[in-house]
């Protein structure tokens, strides 16, 4: 996205790949594919930088309205996020961590049947990557729970799951 800035002002919006007209000139959809900065300058064209985007599982966001910055000469574009409520955003994490686990540990749930009605064991590196997986999802949901704040939440990292027993890595 670009912006036309005439006496230290946004005039004109223009998402690339449009055309549009400015000081009775019509330009077409490619030329701010195509136009190099000096010609861009030329006519008071800038770029439009947005800041990064709250996320929306945890925030309610909107757009702010953008904003000439003459000191950077480029029009900046902000978010106001407001915090949804805790509670139920700590609730949908939860269930979507248990959610992860279970469908992690489903395709392995015949060894375990199977070690049931056979009365056999199985394999312990399958027993253990089980267990971590167990172990991960609940350091998760303790670490979710252990929130105060929207913002604490929203900076836990996503679990690194471990891999199977089978996993074979890039090479």
């Amino acid at each position: 996205m670009f912006a036309i800035i005439s006496n230290g002002a946004i005039a004109l919006l223009v998402q690339a790949g449009t055309a549009f007209e400015w000081d009775g000139i019509q330009y077409p959809q490619n030329w701010c594919n195509l136009s190099t900065p000096e010609e861009k300058a030329a006519i008071g064209m800038v770029d439009v930088v947005y800041a990064p985007m709250p996320n929306e599982q945890y925030y309610w966001v909107s757009q702010d309205a953008p904003v000439y910055n003459a000191e950077t000469n480029q029009v900046d574009v902000a978010y106001t996020a407001t915090p949804k409520d805790l509670f139920e955003c700590q609730s949908n994490a939860v269930n979507a961590t248990n959610a992860a686990a279970y469908s992690i540990l489903l395709p392995s749930d015949w060894r375990v049947v199977k070690g049931y009605e056979t009365k056999t064991a199985i394999p312990a590196d399958w027993d253990t990557w089980r267990q971590q997986i167990r172990t991960q999802c609940e350091a998760q949901v303790a670490a979710i729970s252990a929130c105060t704040t929207i913002d604490e939440l929203a900076a836990l990292p996503p679990v690194a799951w471990a891999h199977d027993p089978n996993y074979v890595g890039p090479v």
